[in-house]
């Protein structure tokens, strides 16, 4: 099996390349929707983020954005935050592996993949890339983005060029859907593994 990590700064369009995969038939592991899913009403963290941050976790539902505004304003609120959040999904991951333990690869989107240490995990990363005017309109297109808020998000992560410089792949989304799509199916090619359409 292969474990292909796919990961890319903010609005590179990481998720329109991971459904691709994923309609060639590899198994896909979605670290940000496993935390939603854990941060949802009855989630698994949404007690343990509520005693970590007061006022955050209100009748038994999660304010994201009061947590947003915590976190992305203090280094150390945001690795305490970490600490919650990481093991259960590591923990979701196993389990996921355990699942699919028969597919010839398996993708995990993961956002944070460098900034976390986690490539080592994984036999090949691909890194999904655009132009920053790009990556710009498709973050400010977004419903309560900001340029400060995007300004703290990317201060936060390794820069495109670092993490293009790092990678196996680099899946460029700056052209038309097709064009991306062409790429999947190289890399797929590349790794000897066949789509499953």
């Amino acid at each position: 099996m292969i474990r292909i990590a796919l990961t890319g700064s903010i609005g590179m369009g990481k998720s329109t390349v991971a459904k691709m995969f994923e309609r060639a038939g590899i198994p896909l592991f979605d670290a940000d929707a496993v935390v939603h899913q854990l941060q949802a009403p009855g989630g698994g963290l949404v007690g343990k983020i509520g005693e970590q941050f007061p006022g955050c976790v209100r009748c038994g539902t999660l304010d994201r954005e009061c947590l947003a505004q915590i976190v992305l304003a203090n280094p150390e609120k945001l690795s305490m935050l970490e600490a919650i959040v990481h093991p259960a999904v590591r923990e979701a991951r196993d389990e996921f592996i355990a699942t699919h333990a028969e597919a010839p690869a398996l993708l995990f989107e993961i956002p944070l993949l460098f900034e976390t240490g986690a490539e080592k995990d994984f036999d090949k990363v691909v890194v999904v890339s655009a132009p920053v005017e790009v990556q710009r309109r498709r973050v400010l297109a977004r419903t309560g983005m900001t340029a400060a808020r995007l300004y703290s998000i990317l201060s936060r992560q390794m820069p495109d060029s670092e993490k293009r410089a790092r990678a196996d792949f680099v899946i460029d989304t700056g052209a038309d859907l097709s064009t991306t799509e062409s790429q999947v199916a190289d890399i797929l090619a590349c790794l000897g593994i066949p789509p499953s359409r």
